[in-house]
């Protein structure tokens, strides 16, 4: 892909156990932007999952680590020295346990804000000059209980704020791609 292409990255686990889970958030993501698009999202090594395309005349690059959550820095920066683009030309979509469950929030960069996958890409990057698209999953675990709750389904009662938030992600996303980060920021922030 040319250097002027985006290339979205949604983080989560690898394996069937790890569907709808609040840390797959961004893999969920992945896959609608792929229905979404028609860019289909293959095998890419052995680290990720990979697809490219168009969309509306801009190009585009869906991605899901397969390293884990923890450790996708590897695989992203792979993908980004195979495909010739900087982290600039990056969006990641990641779970956080700062916002409440079904509020989004997209930011052009910044710091990993306590989310073990934004510190290793951070680390394997060597920058945090990348747009980052966090999906709120709550904070409503026991002292000690944040690795049990990060790896639980939404309970049902969240589904709705949940499925919105997908919606909107998708759409921020989209204008990211098509009209830059200013305007997708304006979108998904208010």
């Amino acid at each position: 892909m040319p250097p002027s292409g985006r290339l979205i990255v949604g983080l989560g686990n690898p394996g069937a156990e790890y569907d709808g889970t609040r840390h797959n958030v961004g893999f969920e993501v992945i896959d609608r932007l792929s229905e979404k698009t028609g860019v289909a999202v293959e095998k890419f090594g052995s680290n990720a999952l990979f697809g490219s395309g168009s969309f509306r005349g801009r190009k585009i690059a869906l991605a899901k680590p397969t390293t884990y959550v923890n450790r996708s820095g590897s695989a992203v920066n792979a993908i980004l020295g195979k495909n010739r683009m900087t982290a600039r030309q990056l969006l990641v979509v990641v779970d956080d346990l700062n916002l409440p469950v079904g509020k989004i929030r997209l930011r052009a960069r910044g710091g990993d804000g306590g989310h073990n996958g934004l510190a290793d890409l951070i680390d394997r990057l060597r920058t945090d000059e990348f747009a980052r698209l966090r999906i709120g999953i709550g904070s409503d675990f026991r002292r000690g209980g944040q690795s049990d709750y990060v790896l639980s389904p939404f309970d049902p009662d969240e589904m709705p704020a949940v499925e919105a938030a997908y919606d909107k992600a998708v759409d921020a996303i989209l204008v990211y791609v098509r009209d830059g980060i200013e305007k997708a920021m304006n979108r998904a922030n208010r």
